[in-house]
């Protein structure tokens, strides 16, 4: 096995240390703070995603297993890590569900089109997707407390606001003792990060919906149209490739 195959075998390995971090007591009986244990294992497994794939190009060691195993430990690792910050009621339900719908719609469609002969190819839809994600998952878990639990915000657990954070009384607190004179305090940054986690989701929720139609688009485009009768005399036998694919 090469060192490509060796990192993103190590990424898979890595999700059930992550989910038992961020949803039991592990960190607190090693003398951690859950935050920076979680976050430091979940950086470690997002980084072996930029390394794996550049090591392999460099190396001209990309592989079938590779191709196939990367994008699996890919939505395992963020799939993993949103259900547990749904645990840990630092990200609603109802957006981690869509995400995560998304990514098992575009693992179906993309199997479909390969089974068609039809590759679809990169887009940079996709990997801003990807960085927005690990972006938005790292700041959730840095806004856990020490211990564990929620941020110091009065309305956690309920609705946090899409377009009015500062009527959140914390946030406001918070923004004052940074931009002022005054202390800026953990429980500030952890309420600071925890906002800008939870902006931040708002981003990923868009950015699937939109490169999820833009995958069905290509989808239908190359696969459903082949298929058309009057679309087979000008198909060619090759395989067709299709600009855009999804990480």
């Amino acid at each position: 096995m090469n060192l490509p195959n060796a990192l993103t075998l190590s990424r898979i390995f890595i999700v059930p240390l992550l989910v038992v971090v961020l949803l039991t007591p592990l960190s607190e009986n090693l003398g951690v703070p859950r935050y920076i244990l979680g976050v430091a294992i979940f950086a470690a497994a997002a980084l072996t995603d930029y390394f794996d794939g550049k090591i392999a190009r460099r190396r001209s060691q990309v592989s079938k297993l590779g191709k196939l195993l990367d994008p699996i430990a890919d939505k395992l690792l963020i799939s993993a890590a949103l259900i547990a910050l749904v645990e840990n009621h630092l990200a609603p339900a109802w957006a981690v569900v869509i995400i995560v719908g998304r990514e098992f719609a575009v693992t179906g469609l993309r199997s479909i089109a390969a089974t068609e002969g039809v590759v679809i190819s990169a887009s940079r839809m996709g990997k801003f997707k990807m960085v927005a994600q690990v972006v938005t998952v790292g700041l959730l878990i840095l806004s856990l407390s020490p211990t564990g639990g929620s941020p110091h915000v009065s309305n956690f657990g309920r609705p946090f606001p899409a377009i009015q954070f500062w009527t959140v009384p914390e946030l406001r607190t918070a923004w004052v003792h940074l931009i002022g004179p005054e202390h800026t305090t953990w429980s500030d940054w952890q309420v600071l990060l925890y906002t800008a986690g939870r902006a931040m989701l708002w981003v990923v929720v868009i950015s699937a919906i939109f490169s999820m139609y833009g995958y069905f688009r290509a989808f239908f485009t190359g696969v459903v149209r082949r298929e058309n009768p009057s679309a087979k005399a000008v198909t060619a036998s090759a395989p067709a490739a299709v600009q855009y694919r999804e990480r």
